[in-house]
């Protein structure tokens, strides 16, 4: 697994988040009595939606019962969940997606790591930077890039895409025409979206060279304008160039329940000609048994006028939370972005200190954990991402503890 790649563990901690909890857990073993507001991983904290609860208890008692008990689950997801999430999440946007085009699995995270499998080792990855840190680790642990250039933090053979202020964190075609396009919008760590022209813009370019896009949409129902596009099938040709990865984790609280899916249309093919429907099928029915049918009428419930009313308020208090955190920031004099359609706010360090001392900084002088934006790429130095995961009431109070620095 790792013979060409043994670089690969020399990673200071190895996962950005492992890192992290490591050194809030030493801080806190340290310091007993701090009070620490969390506002650095992206879990959620609000209670499940009431639909979803009902919908749990009821799948729970069917299991009590010979005539209803479930199994194994379909491999590729039970009918009635995959023709809830292609008509509400895709038909409904008048996106072209078939129920069997649809693929359930057991979180965003996992299909994002493992959907490299289905591309060749030897292709070129391209990533946004700063990035989801899956996207890159997942492709380096399968031996797909080469060395890892310490002084630069970077990996041979990963097309790396800076998303700066000067582009508006939106990227760059690269030079180098990559096989596989990493894309998340809205994107985890700036909080920044493509506009539809925008992604246009990606989705012609991927048909013209052959490439495939994966279209990371864990943060769609953050959405608040209208000129954003909730799915990359919005666009025109998309159905030959782009996979779809969707979570319920964010939008319905699924972070302990896992729950996502993959779409995968069936004119999709590589830059060889290979269909990438049957190879992700094969791998899907290969290597995983299915989400629990509990999970799975969950999830079904997300999409009743019941739950899509209570996921809204759910996603309307976070985003009181960035609105409010932003504002905040700004009032102070940082320089922020992210915040409206998305819960991730993204900072500029004050005094020119690197993300890590200002990690450190909050820690230590405020008791407030966040994310160093180092963490996410080389250009995410100097940069930090808050989370707005976290109650009103936390919000306020770290907001209060920042002001006092």
């Amino acid at each position: 697994m790792f013979e060409a790649n043994s670089d690969y563990l020399k990673l200071p901690g190895s996962y950005l988040f492992s890192t992290i909890a490591k050194k809030v857990a030493a801080y806190s073993k340290e310091h007993p009595d701090a009070k620490l507001v969390r506002l650095g991983i992206g879990d959620v904290t609000q209670p499940l939606p009431p639909a979803v609860i009902k919908a749990l208890h009821k799948a729970v008692d069917e299991q009590a019962d010979p005539a209803t008990f479930r199994g194994y689950a379909p491999d590729l997801g039970y009918e009635f969940l995959r023709h809830a999430i292609a008509e509400n999440s895709y038909r409904a946007l008048g996106c072209d997606i078939a129920d069997d085009e649809v693929f359930v699995s057991d979180g965003a995270k996992s299909d994002s790591g493992n959907i490299q499998e289905i591309f060749e080792k030897n292709n070129i990855i391209a990533v946004t930077d700063p990035v989801y840190p899956v996207y890159v680790d997942s492709n380096v642990m399968a031996g797909r890039t080469g060395t890892y250039d310490e002084k630069t933090t970077r990996w041979s053979d990963v097309v790396y895409m800076p998303c700066t202020e000067e582009n508006g964190f939106c990227p760059d075609f690269p030079e180098k025409t990559p096989d596989v396009i990493y894309i998340c919008s809205p994107n985890n760590p700036t909080g920044m979206a493509l506009t539809k022209d925008q992604l246009q813009a990606w989705v012609d370019y991927a048909n013209r060279n052959g490439a495939v896009i994966i279209f990371d949409s864990a943060y769609e129902a953050y959405i608040s304008e209208d000129h954003i596009p909730h799915s990359i099938f919005e666009c025109e040709g998309s159905r030959t160039c782009a996979i779809e990865i969707r979570s319920f984790s964010k939008n319905a609280g699924f972070t302990g329940l896992r729950l996502g899916a993959t779409i995968i249309p069936k004119d999709l093919k590589d830059h060889n000609g290979q269909a990438l429907y049957p190879l992700w099928a094969r791998r899907h029915g290969t290597k995983y048994n299915g989400a629990p049918y509990i999970v799975q009428r969950a999830g079904e419930a997300c999409y009743t006028n019941e739950g899509k009313q209570e996921i809204r308020e759910m996603v309307g208090r976070y985003m009181k939370n960035a609105g409010f955190i932003k504002d905040s920031l700004a009032g102070m004099g940082y320089t922020v972005y992210g915040g409206v359609n998305s819960p991730y706010i993204w900072l500029k360090t004050p005094n020119n200190l690197t993300s890590w001392e200002f990690f450190d900084l909050l820690l230590n002088k405020a008791n407030v954990v966040g994310t160093p934006g180092s963490g996410f790429g080389p250009s995410g130095e100097h940069f930090f991402r808050l989370t707005s995961f976290g109650t009103y009431e936390a919000s306020v109070e770290a907001m209060e503890r920042i002001r006092r620095l």
